[in-house]
């Protein structure tokens, strides 16, 4: 499929901030790049803060998606976490924006969200931001299926079903704050990196979600 103009931009802007700080890109460099009009660059995004607030959303969307697939990849629900806290180091790792939308920390070589001192009123795009979509997103991977939950209201009765399926929703909110502890870990990684290089140790974290839920064994 032939890219937009819009696409073809946002690639034009993407490579050239991993080539030089932000403030150095250039307007007619990018649209040159990307085969367009200058015009066509200021028709699409009204100027450079609408392409930075533009480039700022496009990777944290590539994040997200990858969160997701890390959520749905085969293995057990421990596996899967691991396999989010892994993605969002080598996603850091990869891309400055990520990093800096997870860390927070903002340096005058990145463009900046939207709502940072530009649109009062608009929440900026940040941690917390991030996280509570992660959150949302494993919520939704690790729900039960409904077909399968119907069967078991059959099974068991009307109600019996009913606690079991209150059962099901805890069960599903204790790996939902897993999957958010998953990247909170994963991002004190990026602020205080381990001694030897590399990602997070697999074994020590898959333990770690494996072990019992502090909140599960309080009720």
């Amino acid at each position: 499929m032939v890219p937009t103009a819009r696409e073809s931009l946002l690639e034009a802007a993407g490579a050239a901030l991993s080539a030089r700080p932000w403030p150095a890109v250039r307007m007619v460099d990018v649209a040159a790049s990307a085969g367009v009009s200058r015009q066509t660059l200021y028709n699409e995004f009204a100027g450079k803060t609408g392409l930075g607030h533009a480039l700022v959303r496009r990777d944290a969307a590539w994040y997200l998606d990858g969160v997701e697939r890390a959520l749905l990849s085969p293995g057990g629900r421990a596996e899967r976490l691991v396999a989010v806290a892994e993605w969002t180091v080598r996603a850091s790792q990869t891309r400055p924006l990520v990093r800096a939308l997870l860390t927070g920390c903002w340096n005058g070589n990145l463009p900046v969200p939207a709502g940072r001192g530009v649109r009062p009123g608009l929440p900026a795009l940040g941690p917390g931001e991030l996280v509570r979509s992660v959150r949302e997103r494993a919520s939704a991977a690790f729900a039960p299926a409904q077909g399968r939950a119907r069967e078991q209201g059959r099974e068991h009765g009307r109600e019996s079903g009913r606690e079991h399926g209150r059962e099901s929703g805890r069960e599903q909110e204790q790996w939902a704050q897993r999957c958010e502890l998953a990247v909170r870990l994963a991002m004190s990684y990026l602020l205080a990196p381990a001694e030897v290089p590399g990602r997070p140790g697999s074994a020590e974290l898959l333990r770690l979600f494996n072990g019992p839920n502090p909140k599960a064994e309080g009720r």
